[in-house]
């Protein structure tokens, strides 16, 4: 007996869709790198991805084996991203702002036989290489210098040999390990499988509705899943053009699009506000109405309302809703997206998804009232599979069967959707989500703190900035701008904490756990630190 509820649409692999792409639009420019106007067709970086397939079989990279990158944006990332799949190896992207504690965690939780990374990043690997039982061979991009661990140049893993490697993908084949922000423990990898990201790809396309020798922007770094698939794999699936700029520049923006000839950007955070507002330039003035695509989040009523004033976008925002997890959850067609609602992210994807919004004791809500957001597949592989390596927390994530997001929503009289609020304690920063657990293990590794509380307070730009509540040892005489410093040197650049503040003790309940969520209530108290009102500056990327 076969059930209805089950469906049964055609599954993917990003392989065969990357096939697609070199057959149909051999010649399209698929890759535009705009910070030294490199340039790759379909054709040849199928070339390309072939030549690194081959090297990567001829070392002894095998199906499943794990490859994990501390990589920056340029052609050697992505033609790894695709020669992985070649091979039917795991692709684990990590970002390269880890350090210490973030940066094992996920090559040792994913058991990365081989890594390939930056030789600027090295010094960070090797500080850690004991704790990687698992890694094997290192690779190394650029000059790494005098190193006491062995490593292996990347430019050699090219092979002569360009031919197809021939390997045959299934749709339900692990295509990567994304890690994301842990609350309660270290952060996760969830397996995505092929079909799940081919999958995204497809959905995007459908919210994007792409036109003939279309661009496609983005700044966003290659290690993140929304590059990956809305810029990168939308651009394969849609036979466009990937224009890719390795950082975000206020001032550089416009120029970007311009040189770039972009009908869709990719926006994010704080970028939203800061472009909205930035002074008339005159290639902004030149680039009214180019633009036809700006998407991202947060993206407020009022400044869609801006970019499509000033800009002349005509789609403006995300219009979806998703987590690493299972995405996309909610969505709309480009037809449907000019009249949704402000504040809204979408419609239910009914395609893939079964979702609910329920009560704390599990009772699903009526209409226009919140609730936590629970969500199951309604066809195989557009789920995560699991994080890898840590099957009890995958149980604990599932509850009756249904896959219990941690964030708060609702859907209105109309079928819209609305996110609300994050029920889980994880942070959002300059695009990234931070596991408040690592920054708590990293900050009690400092010799005068005796207990600390890392949380969110609400941002001007939209998104979280952190705040460090400590307990200092008694008797020490730490000072806010030390720790702050301090911190710098032992966090990635997107969690340095913003705010910081001394107390002699934190809130608790009775059986001894801190109570963030009073914390957060009370916001930057009188006695608060604020970094930005400091002397102290720092690299952020």
């Amino acid at each position: 007996m076969t059930n209805p509820a089950w469906r049964t649409e055609q599954r993917h692999t990003i392989l065969e869709l990357w096939k697609e792409a070199v057959a149909a639009s051999p010649d399209t420019v698929f890759l535009h790198f705009l910070d030294d106007d490199e340039k790759y067709t379909y054709a040849e970086f199928d070339e390309l991805s072939n030549r690194l397939a081959q090297g990567l079989l001829s070392s002894g990279v095998a199906p499943r084996d794990r490859i994990a990158t501390l990589l920056d944006s340029h052609a050697d990332s992505v033609a790894l991203l695709i020669a992985a799949s070649k091979v039917n190896a795991i692709y684990v992207p990590v970002n390269t702002a880890n350090k210490g504690e973030f940066l094992r965690n996920p090559l040792a939780n994913s058991g990365a036989r081989v890594l390939v990374s930056e030789a600027k990043y090295l010094e960070r690997v090797e500080a850690i290489r004991e704790g990687l039982p698992d890694l094997q061979t290192i690779y190394v991009r650029g000059e790494s210098g005098a190193m006491a661990m062995a490593c292996e140049s990347f430019t050699d893993l090219y092979s002569e040999n360009s031919a197809d490697t021939d390997i045959r993908l299934e749709p339900g084949d692990i295509a990567g390990i994304i890690y994301t922000g842990g609350t309660t423990g270290p952060s996760k990898g969830c397996i995505l499988s092929q079909n799940y990201i081919a999958n995204q790809a497809l959905r995007t396309r459908e919210m994007c509705d792409p036109r003939p020798g279309e661009v496609n922007w983005t700044c966003l770094p290659l290690f993140h899943l929304n590059a990956i698939v809305v810029t990168l794999l939308y651009s394969v699936v849609s036979g466009t053009t990937a224009a890719i700029t390795p950082r975000f520049s206020l001032s550089g923006f416009w120029a970007d699009i311009e040189k770039s000839g972009a009908a869709v950007a990719s926006v994010l955070g704080s970028m939203i506000p800061l472009i909205a507002n930035m002074p008339d330039s005159e290639e902004m003035l030149r680039c009214k109405g180019q633009l036809r695509m700006a998407r991202g989040a947060p993206f407020p009523g009022e400044l869609q309302d801006v970019w499509r004033d000033r800009f002349g976008a005509e789609i403006v925002g995300a219009h979806v809703y998703g987590l690493t997890e299972s995405s996309f959850i909610s969505m709309l067609s480009y037809d449907e997206a000019a009249d949704a609602p402000p504040g809204s992210s979408g419609k239910l994807n009914h395609r893939d998804f079964e979702v609910m919004i329920v009560s704390d004791d599990f009772q699903e809500v009526p209409t226009g009232q919140t609730g936590e957001i629970v969500v199951r597949p309604k066809r195989p592989n557009v789920m995560f599979e699991g994080y890898w390596g840590r099957s009890q927390e995958t149980l604990d994530v599932f509850g009756g069967m249904w896959l219990h997001t941690g964030d708060i929503g609702k859907f209105d009289e109309n079928e819209f959707f609305y996110f609300v609020d994050r029920k889980k304690d994880y942070l959002r920063r300059r695009g990234e989500n931070i596991s408040s657990y690592e920054m708590e293990t990293t900050f009690a590794l400092h010799p005068d703190v005796n207990e600390v509380a890392v949380h969110a307070v609400p941002s001007a730009l939209t998104e979280d900035d952190i705040k460090v509540t400590v307990v200092k040892e008694a008797g020490s005489p730490l000072t806010e701008y030390e720790l702050a410093t301090w911190a710098i040197d032992n966090v990635p650049y997107y969690a340095v904490p913003r705010y910081i503040e001394f107390r002699a003790q934190l809130p608790k309940n009775p059986v001894g756990r801190i109570l963030k969520h009073q914390l957060r209530d009370e916001g930057c108290t009188g006695s608060t630190w604020d970094l930005e009102q400091s002397d102290i500056t720092y690299k952020k990327g």
